[in-house]
Parts: structure tokens; sequence; C-alpha cells
């Protein structure tokens, strides 16, 4: 069976939580909606008091205001309680917290490598074995989110797609493009995993503080 889709607005607004700051091209393309729709859709959640705009140094974008987290996870409960979904979704938010353990050591990784006179040295990415053994970590990881991937896809159609992601970042970083494993102006690995634990705890209307 064919799992369902997601309501245009939903999606408009659940696009601006799991980005944390877009404008409205990036919301449109994050589940490939309409631009000019798109541009719409946040202009009635603003008028709603939903979403704001923000700008600043030639830079900006829309996000979420309180109002705004919470209307979008009153639609994300609701949508999820309309499929039955809540038990597949918590038990897959389970499995993934290892995984993320295991993601957030091999991104500090990445970023640092300790020498003997400083725990904290900058990973300058000069030694090839420990960035191999970093991508090798991340490729486990991914096999690891491949099944979970599978099993929230199979509940609603917008959870599809995070392990494609990451396996196209991981096969970026493995080719010699050291920003793919974790930099956030890119579709990293980083970032899509950001977005999948974002998009989780939204949906299952958690507080990512309070996790074990």
């Amino acid at each position: 069976m064919t799992p369902p889709d997601s309501a245009p607005d939903l999606l408009v607004l659940h696009a601006v939580r799991i980005t944390g700051l877009a404008d409205t091209q990036v919301v449109a393309h994050r589940y490939g909606l309409d631009p000019a729709g798109t541009k719409e859709l946040l202009l009635d959640a603003e008028a709603h008091g939903w979403v704001e705009h923000t700008s600043f140094a030639g830079t900006g974008g829309w996000s979420l205001t309180e109002r705004g987290r919470a209307e979008n996870e009153r639609r994300l409960a609701a949508e999820l309680a309309g499929v039955g979904g809540a038990g597949e979704v918590r038990d897959v938010y389970r499995a993934f917290l290892p995984l993320n353990a295991l993601l957030l050591r091999a991104c500090t990784d990445w970023q640092l490598r300790p020498t003997a006179g400083d725990r904290l040295a900058i990973n300058d990415h000069s030694d090839r074995a420990w960035d191999a053994r970093v991508l090798r970590e991340l490729e486990e990881i991914g096999d690891g989110l491949r099944p979970l991937a599978g099993r929230l896809g199979s509940v609603l159609t917008r959870f599809r797609g995070y392990d494609t992601r990451f396996a196209a970042a991981l096969a970026r970083a493995r080719s010699g493009e050291d920003a793919w494993v974790d930099r956030t102006d890119v579709d990293s690995c980083h970032r899509v995993w950001f977005e999948l634990h974002e998009d989780l705890i939204a949906t299952l209307g958690l507080d990512r503080n309070a996790e074990p």
C-alpha cells in the first residue's frame, strides 16, 4: 500500500521547521513544491503568526515562531494519528538514538584530531588514515539508517529520501569534497542527519534537550 502524501500547507510549515531558516525557494525545494504556491502559503502562515521573515546583512529567510512550532506539532500529531503510524515512528526513533550518538562522534572526529599537546586540535585533514576511519564510520551509520528510512517512508511519503541524501553526501565526501561531511550550507551528512532528527522529534512532539 502506498503511504499517504501530506497536505501542502503542512509541508510548507514543516519545511521551515526542519531547515531552521530558509528562503522561499529552499522551503519549496525541500518537498518539491511549487515556489509560487509555497510563497502564498508562507504569507498565509505569516498572517496567522506561525512564521516570520527576517533579513540581515543581505541574507534572510523564514523561521517558525513559538506559535508556529506548536501549530506544526499539532498538525504532525494529527497526521500521524490519522495514518496509525505513531508506534512505528516511536520505534524508529528509539533505534535512531544510538546511531545519532555515533554520528555526533564521527562529526567531532572530522572536525578535531587530538594531539599530545592539544586534545582540541583542529583536524587539518592531512592525516588521511584518520579521515578514512571517520568515513568508514559514516558508511556504517548510513547502512544503519537505510532500514530505518524505509520504515519511516512506509508510514508517510514526506519521510522518504533521508537515506539517499545521506549516501549522496557521503559519496561526495569520499571523492575528496570534505565539506560534504559536516558543512551546513550544503546537503552534507550532518545537515541531512540534523533534519531527520528534527523531523522525528517534531513528529513525536518531543524535546531534543530532554533526550537520554
